[in-house]
């Protein structure tokens, strides 16, 4: 699995992780700011009304509601990544990875508003009656160019095609792996509930949704997003209220590291400048999906005489996503002070480095060697450990250190797959266990990140261990949710490439990648939704960028529109 998360972290350096894709994204938010003329501010009250059905119109084309197509698209953005993914970035990052993601969805807003608009614009209808939107759609029909000779070309169906694979496969690297696999791990921690058991039960009551097509995809979402927030918000609130000493300082924290980097405190180890920009862009990306082209499949459904209007809509997502349910997380986390100290817990091979050698991260000596090794950096003077391991008692030898969750691990308690103290030898290359020599679990204390690390800080409030419960809970719903909405954007992309016949396999491979996902490695499957993520925005960027003009001629033929009816 090490082996595996490597290569996929080489490739993911020249996609989402490449400085590119972060200018890119924030580019493109940045310039249709400006020459929209901030629409995230002028346009959010008018959004609010057109989500409480104040303009609509008797007999309007689609399969959902305004409310319907926001909470589908909602339910498809709010899910691992307000609460695993918002861990997942301070770990890596620090608390400045909080502004760059807050950053990220305030420019988000206009690129969804735009990406939004042009999906509904170009949206067709499928064999069977139903609405078949998305990014692929625009690019197919305004994409397209002519050569020198005159011939047109099919750039924009190819560009199409290229995005509905990447949604095809962003339909399990972002709505179904990684979504389970946070729910099962969770579960599996709190309450002991076995990863494969887990997996099954949701599997199934997936199935039972999402063959029911859009329309019953709807009506959960509708209800399933507001009970979800809620009992998240409750929970959130119950730690902030204990430690609202810690509240102002957290809130500091994110902007005093934004160009200076997060310092190492506690287990925390420190974090570069570029490495929490990168991670917070990258996982604010990973929430609310402004500029990844996904939410616009939901939105194309919505039923609305003119797109304008719809893409207002979608203003209010990452607003909703990242501005409140993730800096709610963000902000939980480091009031509660959990995401600098070491618990106990079992190392995940993936998260897991021998280092040859005795290191600690109370010497500031070793905290900078140690940083620059994470970093990659050959002069650090630490090497990963190579050769055999005796353990005596559950016990490793003296001279060797374990790395897990980019912390010093402490108490390293070594055991068998019964839970016994493990003695024996096993075999190490560049400090992972080789499997072939059967390795032991790794137990011990160490940093926590994902979802494990938002439910340690929620048990710091007024409801004690209980507040777990609440993230556990709200995992479960904001994941199953997400998974709902994803099968659906998966199924359009089917419907694109090989038509509507295929749909229904399309499902049953959806639902069965969900089980199987239930018990993988979790840091690989992030690893892969990063990947997934970056494959769809870079196409749907270009395009919008591209047909700039006509965005701002909609806008305004709306208004005008808008002035004569309702004047």
């Amino acid at each position: 699995m090490q082996k595996i998360n490597q290569f996929l972290v080489g490739i993911d350096q020249y996609l989402g992780g490449a400085n590119y894709f972060i200018v890119l994204l924030l580019g493109a938010g940045i310039f249709f700011t400006i020459y929209l003329g901030f629409p995230q501010i002028r346009y959010f009250r008018h959004a609010l009304r057109i989500v409480l059905g104040r303009y609509d119109r008797k007999g309007d084309h689609g399969d959902t509601s305004h409310f319907q197509a926001l909470t589908t698209a909602l339910s498809g953005t709010v899910g691992t990544g307000n609460i695993a993914g918002v861990a997942l970035a301070i770990y890596l990052g620090g608390p400045a990875a909080l502004f760059w993601m807050l950053l990220t969805a305030m420019l988000g807003m206009t690129t969804k508003f735009v990406e939004v608009l042009l999906s509904h614009k170009y949206r067709e209808t499928d064999e069977q009656g139903r609405i078949a939107g998305g990014p692929m759609y625009y690019m197919k029909n305004r994409l397209n160019v002519r050569s020198p000779n005159g011939k047109l070309l099919r750039t924009g169906y190819f560009m199409g095609a290229v995005f509905a694979v990447s949604t095809l496969l962003s339909s399990f690297g972002t709505g179904s792996m990684p979504q389970i696999n946070s729910i099962s791990n969770v579960l599996f921690s709190t309450f002991g509930v076995h990863r494969m058991l887990t997996g099954a039960i949701l599997a199934l009551l997936l199935g039972m949704v999402i063959l029911g097509g859009i329309k019953r995809i709807a009506k959960v979402t509708e209800h399933l997003v507001p009970a979800m927030a809620l009992i998240y918000f409750i929970g959130a609130l119950a730690v902030l209220i204990t430690n609202y000493q810690n509240i102002l300082p957290s809130l500091a924290s994110m902007f005093t590291g934004v160009f200076t980097g997060s310092a190492a405190a506690g287990g925390f180890l420190g974090a570069g400048i570029r490495f929490a920009i990168q991670k917070g862009v990258n996982r604010g990306l990973f929430s609310n999906e402004a500029g990844q082209g996904s939410a616009p499949i939901a939105h194309a459904a919505a039923r609305a005489h003119e797109p304008v209007s719809e893409g207002m809509v979608a203003i209010l997502e990452p607003f909703i996503d990242t501005v409140i349910i993730c800096m709610l997380t963000g902000i939980t986390i480091l009031s509660s002070g959990v995401w600098t100290e070491k618990h106990y817990n079992q190392f995940q091979r993936a998260d897991m480095l021998l280092l040859n050698g005795t290191f600690s991260d109370t010497l500031a000596a070793d905290q900078s060697r140690l940083y620059a090794f994470l970093q990659g950096d050959t002069l650090s003077g630490i090497a990963a450990y190579t050769g055999s391991v005796v353990c005596v008692e559950g016990k490793l030898p003296s001279g060797v250190t374990v790395l897990a969750s980019r912390s010093v691990a402490e108490q390293v308690r070594v055991q068998d797959a019964t839970g016994k103290p493990f003695s024996g030898v096993f075999s190490c290359s560049l400090g992972v266990p080789d499997l072939e020599s059967n390795p032991p679990e790794f137990w011990g204390k160490s940093l926590l990140h994902s979802a494990p690390l938002t439910a340690k800080a929620f048990t710091r409030g007024v409801f004690g261990d209980f507040g777990q419960y609440l993230v556990s809970i709200g995992l479960l719903l904001f994941a199953f949710s997400t998974a709902i909405s994803w099968s659906y954007y998966g199924d359009r992309a089917v419907t694109y490439l090989w038509g509507v016949k295929y749909v229904t396999i399309y499902r049953l491979v959806y639902v069965a990648g969900f089980f199987l996902a239930s018990f993988a490695d979790t840091t690989l499957i992030w690893t892969l939704s990063g990947i997934t993520v970056a494959l769809m925005t870079i196409p749907n960027l270009i395009g919008i960028l591209i047909l700039h003009r006509e965005v701002k001629e909609s806008i305004a033929s709306y208004w005008k529109q808008f002035r004569d009816e309702w004047k």
